[in-house]
Order: structure tokens, then C-alpha cells, then sequence
């Protein structure tokens, strides 16, 4: 299981008008973070301007022990400090291994379902959109005058499978399933 994956989700909810400051440090902390060994992606959700202050930073790599390597870092502990005066609640994080941040917990003392289970949720809930979103998304790329182009086609619908996935169908299909999921 060691070489599955590892993703950490990192929320930061920023004082008032340090969102400048924080905006520079994430670009400096980002770019030490992309070089540790393993490192896969990093992804930044933004607040919502004037609406909201929570950044949430998604983070992974090869296997959960470069992950861990990454955050206890010297590197990491010391702009982790840096950032402090910004933050208006302290560093918060949460590391899974796989797909495991599609199944939040309720409990953490609960277990993560089993793998199984996890491959049969995540696939029964990608099947209909793999089929619907296609149907939806091409006609709209056709009336903007998007070339025709598979490799154009399938970057923005897999992309919005995904945001799907892992922002609005998950989080309520997991607590639909919670009893078998986890049973």
C-alpha cells in the first residue's frame, strides 16, 4: 500500500486583508514544495473575494512516506511560521492515502471503507457522468468555436468530472452509502 499515492488537504483561513501577503507566501512555499521528492500536483482553492477567507491547498505525492517527509520538513516548519501572522487559525491538515479525501469522515475514528468499496463508489458515481457531462459540455465548446479536437475535448471534461467528483457529488453520495460503505 506504501506506493498508492498520498494527498494532504491543507486549510488556511487568512486574516482580513493579508491575502496579498499570503498570495506571495503560497508562491514561495509552492515552489519548494513542487521540488520535494515525490511531489506529483499542488492545487490552490481561492477564497471567494470580499465573500470569503479560507484557502484550501491540495497537495500530492508518490507515497504517503514523501508526503510525510514533505510536511514535517524543516523547509515547511519554518514558513509554516512565516505565515502565522497571517493566518487567523492554525495550519490545519488532514492526510490521505489513494482517493481516500473522496470519503470524508464524519468520525476519525472510523475507518477509511475498504478498497473495494471506495473502487465501486468512485466508479458508480464517474460512469454517469462520463456519459452526461460529454453530452452537455460538446455542444457548448461547438457553439463557442472550440476546434474539434478529442484531446481539447477530453481536458475539459475530465475536468469537470473531477471538480464534480470531489466537490459536490462525494461529500453527499458517501453519506447516502454510509452504512454499506463502511460496514
Amino acid at each position: 500500500m506504501e506506493n498508492q499515492g498520498a494527498s494532504v488537504v491543507i486549510n488556511h483561513h487568512i486574516i482580513a486583508g493579508k491575502q496579498e501577503q499570503y498570495e506571495v507566501w503560497l508562491e514561495e512555499i509552492g515552489a519548494i514544495c513542487k521540488k520535494s521528492t515525490g511531489n506529483i500536483d499542488w492545487q490552490v482553492i481561492r477564497p471567494i473575494p470580499n465573500l470569503t477567507f479560507n484557502y484550501t491547498v491540495i497537495i500530492r505525492f508518490d507515497t504517503i512516506a514523501h508526503l510525510k517527509n514533505w510536511m514535517e520538513s524543516e523547509d515547511r516548519k519554518r514558513l509554516i511560521q512565516k505565515a502565522n501572522r497571517l493566518l487567523a487559525e492554525d495550519d490545519r491538515y488532514f492526510i490521505k492515502s489513494g482517493l481516500d479525501f473522496l470519503f470524508p469522515l464524519e468520525d476519525e475514528n472510523r475507518k477509511v471503507p475498504v478498497r473495494w468499496k471506495q473502487y465501486l463508489a468512485t466508479w458508480s458515481g464517474i460512469y454517469p457522468l462520463s456519459i452526461g457531462i460529454p453530452l452537455m459540455v460538446i455542444p457548448i465548446l461547438k457553439s463557442l468555436h472550440v476546434p474539434e479536437n478529442k484531446f481539447i475535448y477530453s481536458f475539459f471534461i475530465s475536468g469537470i468530472v473531477v471538480f464534480i467528483m470531489v466537490y459536490l457529488l462525494m461529500p453527499h453520495y458517501t453519506k447516502l452509502i454510509r452504512k454499506w460503505l463502511y460496514k
